[in-house]
């Protein structure tokens, strides 16, 4: 039942897409030719119209037919035209659905900071394009030290991105850890945190930099499963029992609130210094988490 569940679920979840796709598509189409501000500005709301019911439809087709208790608490003020930057620990792409559900028609759309190749996935890359989700190359230090130009290509890019964020609300949508966890990954990195991997403060900083001081906080995010890390497969197939998800409202500081050089080693400390304070503090958040939903002022 749960795999005939699932493969229900997964072809709704295509016909949602190639519904909301081919609207989206042609006013992408039109932004593409006419490419002037004011049509950018008129064009985006029908965008991420778009985009938010698509999302909308999914998370009610989850809500039908996976069974999954979601235990939501928002220790935040969420505003619909915002500015905010989301960060949250990665475990598995259901991560992606559990932060669509809780912020859809919340906050501003969700954009993430996707790999290249994922443009060429086919519908959701031209949507992502057509939604200026920025698409970073996610080079290794290894290869930037071989070739500097592709740091640089990636810092222009989200660089553009970000001015593009400037004139619209936004929610810019980054996995600080930099891949998912896993108990392997987390022996390698030798990481201090019980259930995290180590924080990159990097992609913050220079989101918070390129931004000129228009976000208005960080919405910290910690997701948990009790039941263990499931894929989009166990979700569909109703066979994850429970997610927890706390939502925290934080202050970006005010000596980091003008981003700064990422050739400034003190700046680069200081950023590193507050995202490790946030982990630590996520970290003990999961333990309790992973054993009963989080109490807090809005749970639902």
């Amino acid at each position: 039942m749960g795999a005939l569940r699932a493969t229900l679920v997964f072809v709704l979840v295509v016909i949602n897409t190639l519904v909301h796709a081919l609207p989206l598509l042609a006013v992408a189409l039109v932004k593409a030719l006419l490419p002037f501000r004011r049509v950018r500005l008129a064009a985006n709301p029908l965008l991420t119209g778009a985009a938010e019911n698509w999302i909308a439809v999914n998370t009610a087709l989850i809500d039908l037919f996976s069974g999954t208790r979601f235990d939501v608490v928002v220790d935040a003020h969420l505003q619909v035209d915002g500015h905010y930057l989301v960060l949250a620990n990665h475990q598995s792409w259901v991560d992606i659905v559990v932060l669509q559900k809780v912020f859809n028609r919340r906050i501003p759309l969700l954009r993430f900071f996707l790999k290249r190749q994922l443009f060429w996935v086919p519908v959701l890359g031209l949507a992502w394009w057509a939604l200026d989700f920025p698409f970073m190359g996610r080079y290794t230090r290894r290869e930037i030290a071989k070739n500097p130009e592709l740091g640089r290509r990636d810092m222009e890019a989200a660089r553009r991105a970000c001015e593009k964020f400037r004139d619209i609300p936004v929610a810019v949508m980054n996995f600080v850890e930099g891949t998912r966890f896993t108990p392997g990954k987390h022996a390698a990195q030798a990481s201090p945190y019980r259930h995290l991997l180590k924080p990159k403060s990097g992609g913050v900083s220079y989101v918070i930099d390129a931004m000129g001081g228009g976000l208005h906080a960080v919405l910290d995010v910690t997701i948990a499963y009790p039941g263990g890390r499931p894929t989009l497969v166990d979700l569909m197939g109703g066979r994850v029992p429970a997610i927890n998800v706390l939502v925290r409202q934080r202050e970006i500081p005010a000596d980091l609130s003008g981003g700064g050089s990422r050739d400034d080693r003190a700046v680069r400390a200081r950023f590193q210094r507050w995202m490790n304070g946030m982990w630590d503090e996520k970290d003990a958040d999961l333990q309790r988490m992973l054993q009963s939903p989080p109490p807090g002022p809005e749970a639902r």
